[in-house]
């Protein structure tokens, strides 16, 4: 009888060894192929960061902050930040009472104002202006002088019509 009960012991040890073995290998395959299924998703997600860094570089082209011949124009002057410097004397424009000098409109339901501003380089502006329900957009070529001012002479302009 003593024998019977270390057989069937040694029987059901081995029984729950094997288990645990085919249970192992199962849990060690399936975590193999989630970490296969994570190293694709990684090299997916670093491709799509480089495609938006690629698309970001694209977007910053035409822009004084990137045009380092740009910059030089403005390098005696000192001016840590010439972007922002000139996009604040544009906005300056908008503190006129009434419509914004620079827009050849006359607004409809309200004043029209400079929104969005892009300073291209060291001679152009493209600009954004609205009334809060028209639009439209502007090409503007400043001059910064030495005395710290601001000429702006608008080159072109459209105003989209709604549709509705």
């Amino acid at each position: 009888m003593k024998k019977n009960i270390f057989l069937y012991l040694f029987v059901f040890v081995a029984l729950i060894l094997l288990y645990s073995l085919v249970n192992g290998n199962k849990i060690q395959n399936e975590n193999e192929s989630d970490i296969l299924k994570l190293q694709n998703k990684i090299e997916a997600l670093e491709d799509s960061v480089q495609q938006e860094k690629l698309h970001i570089l694209d977007i910053q082209y035409f822009s004084l902050e990137n045009n380092d011949d740009a910059l030089a124009y403005y390098e005696h002057l000192n001016l840590e930040n010439p972007t922002r410097y000139i996009e604040d004397k544009l906005l300056e424009t908008n503190e006129n009472k009434g419509d914004n000098p620079l827009i050849p409109y006359e607004g409809m339901d309200s004043d029209f104002k400079i929104n969005k501003i892009k300073v291209m380089n060291h001679r152009w502006i493209v600009a954004d202006f609205s009334d809060g329900q028209y639009w439209g957009d502007l090409v503007i070529k400043y001059e910064l002088k030495d005395d710290m001012s601001v000429d702006f002479t608008l080159l072109d302009h459209l105003l989209y019509t709604r549709s509705n």
